[in-house]
């Protein structure tokens, strides 16, 4: 008897879990938990590719996490008039041109070598390019910040349409990605790891302390909706908007990566992630497609990113957290089964249910043990034991992929490598 995929009872399960949620906690808190697990879904998929693909350990999720949603809200937001009808806009143009003078010239002196400069004095020249740009670039941004802050409160946002908000989040990851892959990926798995994860945390400090930009911890909100809002259709049927806009991204993204992935491109990224030499050795470029994958993966984190800080409505910086937005992800792709797309989306979908109901459960769990304990123990339990709940989720987590781990190390779907006859 031919056995059934594993992608069948998976489904089954989940399904049955979400039913189950449904009844317990209503269709409201079921939809959501659903919706955020979609938009975390988009994010596993990004890095799915950079380390199915490719084989490249990016420690830095969150902050791609957060440009995407920093180019959500800054795109969508409302316009604010007082700062546009100041002279405020022309302070920050010049200020942005100071920028790509400086850059200009940076990357002009870092191809001195090819007239015959030394190649260590063309090093430090730039560097000393770089220092000299970044002085003048932040003397000049700092009395305009001050004065947005003190006045407009911050620059605002374009008014513009969220989708068009989330294609530029995700431009904007790619974009910085490009950057950063330009710098970093010549260096090997772990050291990427820890260079992805130092950046990541420099973007995070630039947003939070950049009032003038994203008002830092004051935080941004109401951002608005692609789909009718709760006050608008109420909580179910917009939320229920909102999770068909997801998954509808996400059948595309899928099919996309999947014919890609059988595709000679697809090919040869596994050819460059198993062994490197012998790619090298057919003529392969392994830095440039190392390069597109790691932008590629990073332009839907970042489309991952717009999409979840659009649901929740508040852009706040401080909110972006490694555990959340980088080590929860990297559970996910660990779990379902890295380099396997399906993998990527069931593994978002069951650890965003696991870490979501983990609370709740959590709760119900210590209320029991504290009645039964003072009804027959007379034991008094301490006060903050609800809060103590929380903590659990990690526990959970780490308890959930040492048991994957154990019994499915490759993952619940493991990557099934095309064969070719």
């Amino acid at each position: 008897m031919k056995r059934l995929p594993r992608e069948v009872p998976l489904a089954v399960g989940l399904a049955a879990a979400v039913f189950a949620i449904q009844l317990w906690l209503g269709s409201a808190y079921t939809l959501r938990m659903l919706v955020e697990a979609s938009c975390y879904a988009i994010v596993a998929l990004g890095l799915g590719i950079q380390w199915g693909y490719g084989g490249l350990f990016n420690a830095g999720v969150m902050g791609f996490v957060a440009l995407g949603a920093f180019a959500g809200m800054l795109f969508s937001y409302p316009v604010n008039a007082q700062f546009w009808e100041s002279d405020a806009p022309g302070g920050l143009a010049r200020v942005g041109a100071y920028a790509l003078i400086g850059a200009l010239v940076v990357w002009g002196v870092s191809r001195l070598h090819r007239v015959g400069v030394p190649r260590g004095l063309r090093t430090g020249l730039a560097w000393a390019a770089a220092a000299v740009a970044y002085l003048v670039v932040t003397t000049a941004l700092e009395p305009i910040a001050e004065w947005v802050e003190s006045g407009p409160g911050f620059v605002g946002g374009f008014g513009l349409p969220p989708l068009l908000g989330w294609i530029a989040g995700g431009a904007l990851a790619g974009l910085v990605a490009w950057f950063i892959g330009r710098i970093c990926l010549g260096l090997r798995s772990d050291y990427l790891a820890i260079a992805t994860l130092g950046i990541a945390e420099i973007i995070k400090a630039f947003l939070k302390n950049a009032d003038w930009l994203t008002r830092g911890t004051l935080t941004v909100s109401p951002l608005p909706w692609p789909v009718p809002t709760p006050d608008q259709i109420g909580f179910v049927a917009a939320r229920a908007s909102y999770l068909s806009l997801t998954a509808v991204m996400i059948v595309a993204i899928y099919l996309v990566l999947e014919r890609a992935y059988r595709a000679p491109w697809g090919r040869m990224m596994r050819a460059i992630r198993d062994n490197e030499s012998s790619a090298a050795s057919m003529g392969k470029d392994v830095n440039r497609r190392r390069l597109e994958i790691f932008v590629l993966g990073s332009v839907l984190i970042g489309i991952g990113g717009a999409a979840m800080v659009s649901f929740v409505r508040i852009f706040d910086p401080a909110g972006f957290l490694p555990l959340n937005h980088t080590f929860l992800v990297w559970v996910m792709v660990i779990l379902g089964g890295s380099g396997n797309n399906r993998g990527a989306i069931v593994g978002a979908l069951l650890v965003y249910i696991i870490w979501t109901l983990s609370e709740p459960a959590t709760l119900g769990l210590f209320g029991v043990i504290r009645d039964v304990g003072a009804a027959w123990f007379d034991w008094q339990a301490p006060g903050d034991l609800d809060s103590r709940a929380l903590q659990m989720r990690v526990f959970v987590i780490g308890l959930t992929i040492t048991l994957v781990l154990r019994f499915a190390p490759r993952g619940l779907l493991p990557e099934r490598i095309p064969k070719h006859e």
